[in-house]
C-alpha cells in the first residue's frame, strides 16, 4: 500500500509483523512424504472463519482440486472445513504453521485474513482468496489488483465451478507465479518489528 502522507510525522509504515512460533514443531506423520511427491500440492484453509454446513464446504473444496487435478492439504481450522478422511489426493489437519506450509505448496486458499495473507505472501505463492467478512474483501482486492492472484471469489459465489479454475490459472499462469515470487522476495527483505522497534527509539 503507499505510505499515507503525514504532516506531523505520526504516521508509520513498518511492513509486516511476523511471528514465526514453530520452533520444535515436527510434522504430522506423512507430511512430508505428500509434500514431495509429483505434481503441484495446494494448500486450503479458511484460519477462523466458521461456517453453516462445514461438510458442504469440503466437499466443494474436494469437487474442485480433483477437477483441477491437484493434491490438497486441507486445514480444518476453527470449523470452517469439516476434517474430512484423508485420501491418496487429500491430507487432513487441523492447523500446520503458515511458515512451514506455504513455501512448499505451488497455491494457497485462503479467506484474506490479514496474518494469513502476509504468511502467503511472504512464501511467494500465489492466493485464492475466499473473503468472508470484515477486512477480508480489502486483502482479496490487493491481491488481485497486485497480481498475485486471481480474482477473489466471494465466499457466497464459491462452488467448484468458480474454485477449480481459479486454483488451475493460480498454478499455471507463469506472470501470477513470478510477480508473487517476487513479492515474496520483498516481503522477506523487510523486517516489521525491528522497523517499529528503531521507529518508537526515535520519537
Amino acid at each position: 500500500m503507499p505510505v499515507p502522507s503525514d504532516r506531523e510525522g505520526r504516521r508509520h509504515v513498518t511492513g509486516w509483523w511476523f511471528h514465526d512460533s514453530s520452533l520444535g514443531w515436527m510434522p504430522p506423520p506423512g507430511l512430508d512424504e505428500f509434500l514431495a511427491r509429483p505434481g503441484p500440492v495446494v494448500s486450503i484453509g479458511f484460519g477462523s472463519m466458521t461456517s453453516d454446513n462445514p461438510s458442504a464446504l469440503a466437499q466443494l473444496v474436494l469437487e474442485a482440486i480433483r477437477r483441477a487435478g491437484v493434491d490438497a492439504v486441507l486445514l480444518s481450522g476453527w470449523g470452517g472445513l469439516a476434517s474430512v478422511a484423508s485420501a491418496d489426493d487429500v491430507f487432513v489437519a487441523a492447523a500446520i504453521p503458515h511458515d512451514r506450509l506455504f513455501p512448499r505448496v505451488a497455491a494457497i486458499v485462503h479467506h484474506g485474513g490479514a496474518g494469513t495473507t502476509g504468511a502467503a505472501l511472504r512464501a511467494g505463492v500465489p492466493s485464492v482468496v475466499i473473503p468472508f467478512s470484515v477486512d477480508q474483501p480489502f486483502w482479496a482486492s490487493r491481491v488481485f489488483a497486485l497480481g498475485v492472484g486471481p480474482r477473489p471469489i466471494p465466499r457466497a459465489r464459491l462452488n467448484a465451478d468458480s474454485l477449480a479454475p481459479a486454483i488451475s490459472l493460480a498454478i499455471a499462469d507463469q506472470q501470477i507465479r513470478s510477480r508473487a515470487a517476487r513479492l515474496g522476495e520483498l516481503i522477506r527483505a523487510e523486517d516489521g518489528v525491528a522497523a517499529a522497534v528503531r521507529i518508537f527509539g526515535e520519537i
